[in-house]
């Protein structure tokens, strides 16, 4: 089973900035569309962005975050980060990172995705 194991969460001020990182062990790291999730107490998982496999590398973003957010990916690492820019406190949440493995069109559901990480935390104060 391939794990997912992100980082870079934190405490910080609104309009800070915060980089995720989502490493996977698995070898077909680059054959995957990968994205991020985010959930709040008492609602829902999100969608925040994903990103294709390696051979398009295209990207997929919420309203919430364009402009603000970043997603990457570099397969020599098995890492995909997550840039976080101007936070404000409403992006308070846990973040996922998901792996998807149907080989299709990046998805924007939970449903789409097949393998999660543990989540991190991430708290913007305003």
């Amino acid at each position: 089973q391939v794990q997912l194991v992100e980082s870079g969460g934190g405490l910080v001020q609104a309009g800070g900035s915060l980089r995720l990182s989502c490493v996977a062990s698995g070898r077909t790291f680059s054959r995957y569309n990968m994205g991020w999730f985010h959930q709040a107490p008492g609602k829902e998982r999100e969608f925040v962005t994903g990103i294709s496999y390696s051979g398009t590398s295209s990207t997929s973003y919420a309203d919430s975050v364009k402009g603000r957010f970043t997603i990457s990916r570099d397969n020599a690492k098995n890492t995909v980060y997550l840039q976080m820019n101007s936070l404000k406190p409403e992006d308070t949440a846990v973040y996922y990172c998901a792996e998807d493995r149907d080989f299709g069109i990046l998805p924007r559901t939970v449903s789409g995705y097949d393998n999660w990480g543990q989540g991190t935390q991430v708290t913007v104060s305003s």
